[in-house]
């Protein structure tokens, strides 16, 4: 059984497009989460990291790995 990865993401943001894509590129099924239309997923994203904004934010087993992409994202 693989792991289920959660990605929180936001449109408009690059960051969040390319974490999308070096996810879909490696062949990883993931969640993906829009921030910005979901708020029970925004409310989510925020707990999980601690009240950080920033988007992108992957999360494994329940634990952000990775916030931001390449030391950089969008503040939600």
């Amino acid at each position: 059984m693989s792991k289920v990865i959660e990605l929180y993401t936001a449109p408009g943001c690059q960051y969040s497009a390319a974490a999308r894509e070096d996810l879909e590129w490696r062949g990883i099924d993931f969640l993906e989460y829009d921030v910005e239309a979901d708020p029970a997923a925004r409310a989510r994203m925020l707990e999980l990291t601690g009240g950080n904004r920033t988007v992108p934010v992957i999360v494994e087993e329940g634990k952000p790995v990775q916030v931001g992409w390449m030391g950089r994202g969008c503040v939600v």
